[in-house]
């Protein structure tokens, strides 16, 4: 209770006094109904006694006068029971009584529903918006080692489904549960009050259904968390497959993801079923236990009405609505707990972070801002290990100091500290022990904003904002001039690209700086930070991403702008910072020598063996400048989707992406949303229900009969009312005693009808799901690469749409055709019992049927209408939260935190409007459909008074008649309500459809396959642009082959085709021109599984798959099942026996997700065993060594080696050490050879090759 009405913490006194008041008024107009009762009991005494009076004096012998029955001999006219008869009702004048008090009500609750509804989404409206807003600030000045332990995708998530979560727990819900809670009280009152008795022996009964109904829910909720459990196992098979698809296509892994995938889906069926069953089950005894309760009630009533003369017939219908209201109301509050429970948990994550205190508090006023400052900064004796990893330790002990204005170069391996302490310069993290001090400052007493004013950082994989190219630079300081930007761009060599562009400094650069090559996007972020003018500069790995020519530019720009400031500078190429004025040597986190490069060199330390470990392998001709480079972790392309290979994002900056662009994948974003499906057409999706049904002719009929009990309820409660008017008590007793039988029969049948129609729908139901989801899963894989390409397909997108689509055509088929047959027989009953009996009346109440079924179907209309309008208004403010958490240090380094609080808390206003103006419509719809109820129940009863009175119509057929319509009325609120998941179903079906129907453009079926397979490849003149990039041309008449058992060697500068000839070989695309000839025929005659069965991969970022070792290395050849001594002998030529067998489960030891727990030296080993176990003809190395350290790389390389004999092998590589042994070294630029032979032919022609030796640059 007390967290529940904590979530209402951001309520002003404003907002306080309007939910007080909305309480009010739903207080009252929960009391309404139950007010109603008492009208409605005292009107079915006057029918009754009219009744009586019509009876007696149908006798000759009676006459009415003094409103007393006399025989026409003057004595008073008694009946059996002994009493006199009252008489001369004016039933007409009664019901136009009555009609009034029903129109008054009606207008009351119009008014206070509206109020209770829009007071409350009001309040809640405007807690949400200052929720959000302390929310997202809160966050943003939480210290970066927060955001190590916490991920971005789950704080976004947190952002909006809990706050939403939070926000529908304070919202209208509260007041209707007010409301309800109000009728349950009231209703009770008015029961008391009418007979205590009666009120007890229901009460009695009524704990049997409270208890069914909560055990209901908690079943369900169990059974739902375990078939959810189990299809996430299911959906994270479908996601690891999808972002490794090209693993998986080019090792023929589908059939076997298919069954895996399908044995995950059917541990969600067994569980749908049970769900389904159960429900069943539960709703067949509440129905039994409330007809049981109904024979109960009206048996003991009518004996207290008849026997005792306690009530009359009004009262007993007063008592008997009354409790039944209560129950009914109590049963419906119940769903609002839930929104309540799930407001709390939300409110529990949202409030603890923003009641935690910021450890680094980047929006604080406090701390020194110095009047000078030098730029001296030294480390006393600091110790570090980061939060999220508190048991290693990154620092040990670390002191150096950093001189003012000097250029000081951070050298050693990777993992020993380096990027670390710059981090600490920038107080992203304190230390734990010892300190770090600027100018003789500890820099934890210093103000941060204006410590980070004086740092400007290069990253190695800069963050650009999406917005302008201006605009970004003029994150590194508001309110500069556009003079300054230029400067700036042109101090960082970036003023001539941006010319070029055809916006120049207004273009756009894109999601993360999607749209510029890396070079370029490094040259932004160093003028970002050389318009700040900084004190100190931190290079960290700042060239590492660029290919030679864009370095060189870049590497001059830095040298500029160095000069004055202090400098630290962190590189794996050591080519780079040979112009440093101090270099030190990092290692195990402590600064183990310091001196200039020559000193270093001389003391033959850490410094030194990085030095010779690089130059090792580089042939004589360029000892001098030895091959400076360290090749860096390269963060691969987020849009390369799980590509076999992944290529680093630096291409030269002509603008050329990975795999896929910036540009396009806006436009198709944008197409996606316009995207217009068709519905499906229902015939279809039975259609792939076919097999079952039985259980759908099954289901169809306890549907028919479930609708039925309806109906049959009104005519039997009519039928009682009908006996309190039989003057002779014997007949009375008797046709009592058969109703109530009737009602337990009813209780039986609808007990069996319930279970049988939850049971069967859920069968056909979940099977279907399951179907279509497995063959949804088939349909995908059998795609071509390219479609993959497309981010409408991306994997997260493909998974989703394997989630839902598949559950939602549920919607079509299953329980739905269940509610709507249901809801048909029932509408249908009452319609002929209704006319039967009196077909005027009938008509009267049809008028109002429409108004009633309208706001039902309005209602469901406004609700989803509006979600998306709140949506599309979230997705803006989702946008900034997204970009800024995922940009924090780049925002927190820049000190930009508060523009970005400011710009998102703008976004939200829109959303805020737009959630008043919803509550006032929604408070319409709501209000009206509330009072029409009223209305239809004033003319109806009007109107049957008059029929009564004038046309001789009996009573108890206008009671059969309104109950028998109402009720059918209900039936068809509850038809219209499931429009919505009808019309969804035929679209995700429709969407399902599609993909089934798709035909792959490299079908998997057809195509020749030979014996004597020899692996000798020729590309002819191959020309190919990538489907998503049609107008770049990547292969430009590539001309090249290799005979069986020689190894070929691609070399060339990143966006070359190197990778693009690969790939056409693997047959992941076909070449628009031009053919590859695989042993003399062409590979699209080729069939595909059979061609890829005799290729293997070794890719530079190796994908594994979350399973053993073993599992993985079996991989390697899914057409079979490997043994264990296949999968050793494999791993022994990989070099990776030894290190399997020292781990404690050896071969069975779990890689992790994408072989997480793996270094990457053991993840190449094992992609190298996995390639070995196919035993194939051609083996496809792709830069394979090129992600690994020196040491890494000189045991992959001999298992290269060890595995490349009696093959034919294609390499690219990206360090001339690597292939100087190859029988063809091809030399390639803009898609096509320039030059091809040995090394020893290479070096003597003096072309291309040699130049690329005689640099010693990193071919990248």
């Amino acid at each position: 209770i007390k967290m529940f009405f904590l979530q209402f913490r951001f309520a002003t006194c404003k907002d306080t006094l309007m939910m007080l008041a909305g309480s009010l008024c739903a207080v009252i107009h929960g009391a309404a109904t139950p007010l109603m009762l008492l009208v409605y009991s005292r009107m079915t005494n006057t029918f009754v006694a009219y009744e009586i009076e019509v009876q007696t004096l149908k006798d000759e012998n009676t006459t009415c006068s003094n409103n007393t029955i006399y025989w026409k001999n003057g004595s008073v006219y008694e009946t059996a029971g002994n009493d006199s008869v009252y008489c001369g009702v004016d039933i007409e004048a009664q019901m136009t009584m009555f009609a009034y008090y029903y129109v008054g009500i009606g207008i009351g609750v119009l008014f206070v529903s509206y109020f209770q509804i829009v007071l409350w989404m009001s309040a809640a409206a405007r807690q949400t918006y200052q929720m959000r807003k302390t929310y997202f600030k809160k966050i943003m000045q939480m210290e970066i080692g927060w955001f190590d332990c916490n991920s971005v995708g789950e704080l976004n998530t947190r952002m909006s489904d809990d706050i939403n979560k939070i926000s529908n727990a304070i919202a209208e819900q509260v007041s209707i549960f007010i409301e309800r809670m109000s009728t349950f009280v009231f209703g009770f009152l008015v029961g008391f009050i009418g007979g205590w008795k009666l009120t007890l022996v229901v009460i009695a009964v009524s704990p049997l259904i409270g208890i069914a109904a909560g055990l209901m829910a908690m079943a369900v909720a169990r059974l739902t968390g375990r078939e959810l459990a189990s299809y996430a196992k299911a959906g994270a098979v479908a996601d690891e497959v999808l972002l490794s698809m090209r693993t998986v296509a080019a090792f023929g892994g589908e059939a076997k993801e298919a069954e895996r995938y399908d044995r995950n889906l059917e541990e969600a069926q067994i569980w749908g079923v049970k769900k389904g069953t159960i429900l069943g089950v539960f709703q067949g005894y509440l129905w039994c236990i409330i007809f049981l309760c109904f024979a109960l009630a009206f048996w003991y009533g009518s004996k207290l009405v008849i026997d005792t003369k306690e009530l009359s017939p009004g009262t007993l219908i007063q008592v008997f609505f009354g409790i039944l209201m209560a129950a009914i109301n109590l049963g419906e509050a119940s769903p609002c707990l839930e929104i309540f429970a799930f407001g709390r948990a939300a409110a529990k994550n949202i409030f603890d972070t923003i009641d935690r205190d910021s450890e680094i508090d980047c929006f604080s006023e406090d701390g020194h801002k110095l009047n000078r400052v030098k730029g001296d900064i030294e480390f006393h004796n600091v110790t570090f290990y980061y939060p999220s990893r508190p048991e290693v330790k990154i620092l040990n002990d670390l002191s150096m100091q950093v001189k003012a204005g000097e250029t000081t170069a951070f050298v050693g391996p990777s993992g020993s500290g380096k990027s670390t302490t710059i981090q600490l310069i920038q107080r992203f993290y304190d230390p734990k022990e010892g300190m770090v001090t600027l100018d003789g400052h500890d820099i934890r007493t210093l103000n941060l904003q204006w410590l980070r004013s004086l740092i400007g950082i290069v990253e190695q994989e800069p963050a650009l904002f999406a917005t302008t190219i201006a605009d970004n630079i003029q994150f590194g300081r508001p309110g500069v001039t556009m003079e300054d930007i230029v400067q700036a761009a042109k101090e960082a060599n970036a003023y001539n690209f941006i010319m070029e562009l055809p916006q120049k400094f207004d273009t756009l650069v894109g999601e993360g700086g999607g749209q510029l090559s890396g070079g370029q996007k490094q040259r932004i972020a160093i003028a970002r930070a050389l318009i700040r003018n900084p004190r100190i500069l931190l290079l960290d790995m700042a060239t590492s991403a660029l290919d030679n020519e864009s370095e060189a530019v870049v590497q001059k720009a830095l040298d500029k702008v160095c000069t004055g400031r202090t400098t630290i500078s962190i590189a794996h190429r050591l080519s780079t910072i040979k112009n440093a004025d101090v270099i030190i040597g990092f290692e195990h986190g402590q600064a183990v020598e310091k001196g200039t490069q020559r000193e270093l060199i001389e003391r033959q330390g850490v410094y030194f063996t990085l030095v010779t470990l690089q130059n090792q392998g580089t042939s004589n001709t360029n000892k001098g400048t030895s091959g400076y480079f360290q090749p860096t972790v390269q963060n691969s392309n987020i849009f390369n989707l799980g590509s076999v290979r992944l290529r680093s994002q630096s291409k030269l900056s002509t603008g050329t992406l990975s795999d896929t662009p910036m540009r396009i994948v806006q436009q198709t974003c944008e197409d996606d949303a316009k995207e217009i499906v068709e519905p499906a057409p229902v015939s279809r999706i039975l259609k792939y229900n076919r097999p079952e049904w039985p259980y759908m002719l099954l289901g169809s009929l306890g549907a028919a009969f479930n609708g039925c009990i309806n109906p049959v309820y009104a005519v039997l409660f009519s039928q009682i009312l009908g006996t309190f008017s039989i003057s002779d008590l014997n007949e009375q007793r008797k046709q009592i005693n058969g109703i109530c039988i009737l009602f337990c029969i009813v209780a039986v049948i609808s007990f069996f009808a319930q279970f049988l129609q939850g049971y069967a729908f859920a069968k056909s139901g979940e099977r279907l799901t399951r179907r279509l989801r497995k063959k949804g899963f088939q349909a995908m894989l059998r795609q071509e690469i390219g479609w993959f390409d497309d981010p409408i397909n991306s994997p997260g997108a493909l998974t989703t749409r394997l989630a839902t689509d598949a559950s939602m055509v549920q919607g079509a088929t299953g329980t739905q055709i269940g509610m709507i047959v249901n809801s048909l027989t029932s509408i249908g009953a009452s319609f002929i019992i209704a006319f039967y009996f009196s077909w005027k009346l009938t008509f009267v109440i049809l008028c109002f049927l429409p108004l009633i079924g309208l706001c039902g179907v309005f209602q469901a209309k406004m609700l989803t209408g509006f979600a998306n309008d709140d949506k599309k208004a979230m997705e803006a403010a989702g946008r900034v939260s997204s970009e800024s958490l995922f940009n924090i240090r780049t925002i927190a380094g820049l000190a930009k935190e508060g523009s970005f609080v400011e710009s998102y808390q703008q976004k939200l206003v829109l959303p805020y409007k737009s959630e008043r103006k919803r509550a006032n419509i929604y408070g319409l719809c709501f209000s009206f459909s509330q009072c029409v109820l009223f209305m239809a129940y004033a003319a109806s009863f009007r109107y049957g008074g008059h029929l009564v009175s004038s046309e001789g119509l009996q009573y108890m057929m206008v009671f059969r008649v309104i109950t028998a319509v109402v009720t059918s009325g209900r039936a068809l609120g509850r038809a219209s309500s499931f429009t919505p998941d009808y019309a969804k179903a035929k679209i995700a079906a429709a969407r399902l459809f599609r993909l089934l129907d798709r035909v792959p453009k490299i079908s998997h079926t057809d195509g020749e396959k030979w014996d004597d397979f020899r692996g000798e490849i020729e590309f002819l003149n191959c020309n190919f642009t990538y489907p998503t990039r049609p107008d770049a041309q990547v292969l430009n008449g590539l001309v090249v082959s290799v005979k069986p058992g020689q190894t070929l060697a691609f070399v060339g500068n990143s966006g070359c085709g190197k990778s693009t000839s690969v790939q056409l070989l693997e047959r992941f695309y076909d070449p628009t021109e031009g053919k590859v000839l695989i042993d003399g025929r062409p590979s699209h005659k080729v069939n595909v599984p059979f061609l890829r069965s005799q290729i293997g991969i070794v890719s530079q970022e190796p994908v594994l798959f979350d399973c053993s070792v073993a599992e993985n290395i079996q991989y390697g050849d899914n057409s079979c099942s490997v043994s264990m001594d296949a999968v050793v002998e494999a791993a022994k030529k990989a070099h990776l026996h030894d290190y399997v067998m020292t781990l404690p489960d050896k071969y069975e030891t779990q890689v992790g997700a994408q072989g997480s727990q793996m270094s990457r030296g053991q993840k190449q080993r094992i992609a190298i065993a996995r390639a070995i176990v196919r035993n194939p003809k051609i083996l496809l190395l792709d830069e394979a060594t090129s992600a690994l350290d020196t040491e890494s790389e000189q045991i992959v390389q001999s298992a290269l080696d060890e595995a490349r004999k009696g093959r034919t092998c294609i390499t690219i590589a990206h360090r001339l050490s690597t292939i100087r042994n190859a029988d063809i070294i091809a030399v390639m630029s803009n898609g096509a050879v320039i030059e091809q032979g040995t090394h020893g032919n290479l070096m003597a022609k003096r072309g291309a090759y040699y130049e690329l030796v005689k640099t010693g640059a990193p071919i990248s």
